[in-house]
């Protein structure tokens, strides 16, 4: 499955009272491995940046002055995304931004990007998995014990490959990103390990004793005792 890991800056919050995407970036992950195959595209966006949108990601207007504007990198980059699962931080919020400078293009050929892609929102799976914590990408990577001493300001290239750490950590902990997707012996390899024999014989099941799950219960019991607090398993 091939999947995007996606994250835009913008000059606010709200597209329809006219802020607009200035840098869109994101990074390829195909197999749970970063392929390198990466898109990064800052945009010029026609309007001037709220200097409290540059405290945030330091992109000023000088710097976007010579930008291309979002109409001469549309299909670029759709023909990027098409057909792949966007993974998005916070994703109803990139996703309208997308789809309201899509809907500005002459014809709005391409309609809606979810038209195209699958959406997978990443806060929607933290918060599902951190119930009432802070789950913002900041506050993922201190609980992950993943390093993003690089992040001073905001960026999209950036934030996408540390959501990518979290992402995988969420999903299954496999954190191997330097590894070349292109390496058939990494996928032979793997794929020998999990081979079984088709003869092999059944699977011996061991039950516990009816005395085996008092003494278990009461082990509980002394734990839950001891900690003030009611275990749930």
């Amino acid at each position: 499955m091939r999947q995007i890991i996606l994250d835009t800056e913008t000059t606010g919050f709200e597209p329809h009272n006219g802020d607009r995407i200035i840098e869109i970036g994101a990074v390829e992950m195909f197999k749970r491995r970063l392929t390198n195959n990466n898109y990064h595209q800052y945009i010029y966006p026609e309007r001037t940046v709220p200097q409290d949108a540059i405290d945030v990601h330091g992109i000023t207007d000088e710097f976007l002055q010579d930008k291309p504007v979002f109409a001469k990198v549309a299909d670029a980059f759709m023909e990027y995304v098409a057909g792949a699962e966007l993974i998005i931080h916070n994703a109803p919020f990139d996703v309208g931004f997308i789809n309201h400078e899509l809907s500005l293009l002459p014809g709005n050929k391409w309609g809606k990007i979810e038209d195209h892609c699958v959406i997978t929102d990443s806060l929607k799976m933290a918060r599902k998995s951190y119930p009432g914590q802070r789950n913002s990408l900041d506050a993922l990577c201190k609980r992950l014990g993943i390093d993003n001493s690089n992040r001073t300001l905001h960026g999209a290239l950036l934030d996408s490959e540390i959501l990518a750490d979290v992402y995988l950590i969420m999903t299954g902990g496999q954190t191997a990103l330097t590894l070349n997707a292109g390496s058939q012996d990494a996928d032979t390899d793997a794929e020998s390990k999990v081979q079984v024999r088709s003869d092999r014989p059944a699977l011996k099941i061991l039950k516990a004793t009816d005395a085996e799950i008092l003494l278990h219960q009461k082990k509980l019991e002394e734990i839950s005792k001891k900690s003030g607090q009611e275990l749930v398993w």
